[in-house]
């Protein structure tokens, strides 16, 4: 509880209403700081801290350091952010649920008392979305949500009674049932409060999520970014977020996006421009006159897709267009008032004029002029690659001679549902709308259904090979589409919707019509995908897909009528129409105001009021999933779902220390920009794969494989796909593409998961040596679990995502970086030699460690790393095997007394 050590407790009248604030004037009136200047994301973490101040987990010197914040010398001071609540979605919230499941199966073995495990439940409110479940395997069909949905039932049972239980069995944990959309977009249209209240205390609405895309909510001046699974699992359980004061980079947004171009357009420049700038590991707040001009969609698209920049999170205080969204999405006019009322008191109101953003204390200011911005779309790979739509076609045609150096003329005949074709390399096979990123957007919506409605009074439909979708990230958007009469003319396009989840954008995309695929692997064809999502990592969108593109929504639309990458669509027609005449995009693209009457007239509040008020009822289909009951979780060895994962099974109350590794081999040498999906993929599972093996030795067949993501509780699933991308290339076996290694014990090439075990069984420990921004992309937890899992003990890269870095610390897994202008090449490693790395008890934050590499000649080779644990308290959970250990350790010894 809260000491008030500095007397900042003050009351705040709103209305008919006095609550109780942790006032930041107070502390300007007592001296601490320059409170007005600060960055308002800075002034939020400022209150959280004032706010927990106890003396204990939350010190005076935290609030103090805070409050002094140096925009010109951030320094290393760390500090706890208590965050308010927790989000979480279902591939990260089910192994979550499982650790929090095993813990109190592990507590109660420690103490020996059955009471214990109430020790283990969450302290601060926990919502978890079930989202990321539905596949599209069903589309083009009027019927493709229902089919959608009851395959989803069919294969996530097992699962769905876990949460079930789950949701019985902890307090403070809700669930929203599947097929009421993706988790961002539900935060930001129904769970978000922007200010709290609890005990007559208001405070800013603060989160941590289980997915890198929590960002969102920034949008609606929200403070929240994504953690990793273990993390959060940490922050619910009670334990602050310990991270380094962050530098703040404030970013200028000024004139207006031109004629014809779209948010997603100006997000992809934005990831582009501040990709370029470096905010890594750094909050972004944005200002100015055209930050002032944007709704809240707008913003909140922008703030989606902050992992893309790579920032911590991008952040918009709340204005007067916070308040117009509260409003229009039917929020409560006590809390919208209060809303206002707590945000002008504190100072965290958006600064109205260039005097007050200029008082405002960055550590670097980035201009941006909106009007400069073009119609564009980024890949084929990476989300930052920006291409100008004018571009395309060349860049495609770069792309196909020199990265996938192959022929640029040639063609396969195919023949599917009763349609003749032909297939080129290009060919678009995916065409999704998808991802929380745009369909939390009305204005890119409703301009894709009029793209639709134009091409469908012309006449103009889909090609026969592309697999079209329309994946809501809620039902608010199906209800404004229908009231705009938009919905029919999206289907005959083939956009029916699939499915109210993240779908393509995670993975879900579902397989392609057979002949399809079996044309494009028999022929080594380059087949496309063009989504409106976030994500466009190798491997990611579908196993047949090799090169992916992020796009606006209407611009999906127009590529599935053309149905191919090699077009230049501001030039060349997309197709003729049903008199034969030519059909250009700028003949369907709507205008500005033509979009923005539509969305006036069709996106009312009571879209918002009817379709979230039995959001945590779900539909008949949820509410027949029986679940067990009680406060353990009884363990099925049958199930190839959930499991209980090896984490705690031996973990004591004794005292760790930190030991050097020694003869470590090395289990994989990997390059550059290797994402959490190169390390544990979250779509299709291969049945010749050692997870697919796995399965098949347990009778289930291919087809009810599901997904890797969807397998998250079940240990042996995930430990078997680690490094089990289809695209992940190993130098250690450079003949061979996806998860393979060079076993040293026998000199064969084997699965990486093989390996791991034969490395484990001859209690050899292991190493991983990558190249730069290790672990980019989604939060993924399993990245580091299944890491530790198959015995590797540290990893040595050139740089590391921010996320993963802290995964792996979190799992007991030493993150080690190279010294600048180091790398594994450069020191003429080859992955055959054997490692010694030089640590011991002593072990401190960012210090020099040494390593030395021996050669089977040898030879030896030193040089100097830094521990990436960054803080003190990481070295303790480092200490400890990992933050869930030591959190239980903790716990153990408070239930024995000690």
């Amino acid at each position: 509880m809260s000491t008030d050590p500095f007397a900042s407790k003050r009351m705040l009248t709103s209305g008919e209403n006095e609550k109780t604030i942790y006032s930041l004037r107070a502390l300007a009136d007592a001296g601490v700081g320059d409170i007005a200047t600060l960055p308002i994301s800075i002034k939020v973490l400022l209150e959280s801290v004032l706010r927990n101040c106890d003396g204990h987990a939350v010190t005076e010197e935290s609030v103090k350091a805070l409050a002094a914040y140096d925009a010109a010398s951030i320094g290393t001071t760390e500090i706890p952010f208590k965050p308010g609540r927790v989000v979480l979605q279902d591939f990260t919230g089910v192994p979550a649920v499982v650790d929090l499941a095993a813990m109190r199966a592990a507590i109660v073995r420690m103490t020996g008392s059955d009471d214990a495990a109430e020790m283990v439940n969450p302290l601060i409110p926990c919502d978890l979305v079930i989202d990321h479940s539905v596949q599209v395997d069903a589309f083009g069909d009027a019927e493709a949500l229902q089919k959608n949905s009851d395959r989803e039932f069919e294969r996530n049972h097992e699962r769905y009674q876990f949460l079930k239980w789950g949701q019985q069995a902890f307090s403070n944990f809700q669930v929203v049932p599947p097929g009421n959309g993706i988790v961002h977009q539900v935060n930001l249209e129904r769970l978000a409060r922007v200010v709290w209240e609890q005990d007559d205390v208001l405070f800013p609405d603060t989160l941590v999520g289980t997915d890198s895309h929590t960002t969102m909510i920034n949008g609606a001046g929200v403070l929240g970014w994504g953690v990793g699974g273990i993390e959060a699992e940490a922050a619910m359980l009670g334990q602050p977020v310990y991270m380094l004061i962050p530098e703040v980079v404030g970013v200028e947004l000024t004139g207006e996006l031109p004629a014809g171009t779209t948010t997603t357009d100006l997000v992809l420049r934005i990831t582009e421009v501040l990709r370029e700038h470096g905010v890594v590991g750094k909050f972004v707040e944005f200002f100015g006159a055209g930050a002032r001009a944007l709704g809240l969609a707008d913003r909140a698209t922008i703030a989606n897709m902050a992992p893309e920049y790579g920032a911590t999170m991008g952040f918009f205080p709340v204005d007067g267009a916070t308040i117009d969204f509260l409003r229009q999405s039917a929020r409560d006019e006590e809390l919208i008032a209060t809303v206002e009322a707590y945000t002008r008191e504190q100072g965290m109101w958006a600064p109205q004029s260039a005097a007050e953003s200029d008082a405002i204390r960055y550590g670097a200011r980035v201009q941006l002029d909106m009007a400069t911005v073009v119609p564009s779309m980024a890949g084929p790979k990476r989300p930052q690659d920006r291409i100008a739509l004018s571009d395309m076609n060349t860049a495609w045609q770069k792309t196909l001679s020199q990265g996938f150096s192959v022929p640029q003329t040639r063609g396969v005949e195919v023949e599917n549902d009763g349609d003749k074709f032909t297939l080129n390399d290009g060919a678009v096979v995916i065409a999704a709308i998808t991802s929380c990123t745009n369909t939390s957007n009305p204005q890119v919506m409703v301009a894709a259904g009029l793209v639709a409605q134009k091409a469908a009074a012309l006449g103009l439909r889909r090609k026969p090979w592309v697999k079209t979708s329309l994946a809501p990230g809620s039902q608010v958007v199906s209800a404004y589409l229908d009231a705009a009469g938009l919905t029919d003319s999206l289907s005959a396009l083939g956009f029916d919707t699939v499915g109210y989840g993240c779908t393509t954008c995670i993975g879900n995309s579902g397989p392609l019509p057979a002949p399809i695929s079996a044309a494009i692997n028999d022929n080594d064809l380059v087949a496309c995908s063009v989504l409106s999502g976030n994500r466009n990592f190798e491997g990611r969108i579908g196993p047949d897909i090799r090169a992916n593109y992020l796009a606006s929504p209407p611009l999906v639309v127009a590529y599935a009528i053309c149905g191919t990458i090699a077009i230049d669509l501001e030039k060349e027609p997309l197709a003729k129409d049903k008199d034969g005449n030519e059909v250009f995009l700028r003949d369907l693209w709507p205008s500005a105001n033509e979009v923005a009457d539509v969305v006036a007239s069709s996106l009312r509040p009571e879209h918002f009021s009817e379709r979230y008020a039995e959001v945590f009822t779900g539909s008949n289909l949820w509410q027949q999933v029986d679940s067990p009951t009680g406060p353990l979780y009884r363990w099925d060895e049958h199930s190839t779902y959930v499991q209980e994962p090896p984490f705690f099974t031996s973990l004591t109350t004794d005292e760790s220390r930190i030991e050097p590794i020694h003869r470590a081999r090395v289990l994989a040498k990997l390059g550059d920009s290797i994402t959490t999906d190169h390390i544990s993929p979250a779509g299709a599972i291969g049945p010749d794969s050692p997870a697919g093996i796995y399965l098949r030795q347990r009778n289930v067949s291919p087809e009810e494989f599901n997904s890797y993501g969807s397998r998250r509780g079940n240990d042996r699933v995930m430990t078997r796909g680690t490094f089990a991308n289809v695209r992940v290339r190993n130098q250690l076996a450079p003949e061979h593409e996806g998860g393979y290694t060079l076993d040293y014990n026998i000199g064969e090439i084997t699965p990486i998961h093989n390996a791991g075990q034969a490395y484990q069984d001859a209690q050899i420990p292991t190493v991983v040596l990558a190249g730069r921004d290790y672990g980019m992309g989604s939060s993924r937890d399993w990245a580091a679990k299944g890491t530790y899992l198959l015995g590797v003990r540290a990893v040595i890269a050139v740089s590391y995502e921010r996320i993963h870095r802290s995964n792996l610390v979190g799992m007991g897994v030493l993150p080690l970086c190279f010294k600048d202008g180091d790398d594994a090449d450069s020191l003429g490693l080859t992955g055959s030699e054997c490692f010694e790395v030089v640590i011991n008890d002593d072990l401190q934050p960012r210090q020099d460690v040494e390593i030395t590499a021996t050669a089977k000649d040898g030879s030896v080779t030193k040089f100097m790393t830094t521990c990436r644990i960054d803080t003190p308290v990481e070295i303790e959970y480092y200490r400890d095997g990992g933050i869930l250990h030591s959190v239980l350790k903790r716990m153990a010894r408070k239930h024995a007394g000690q």
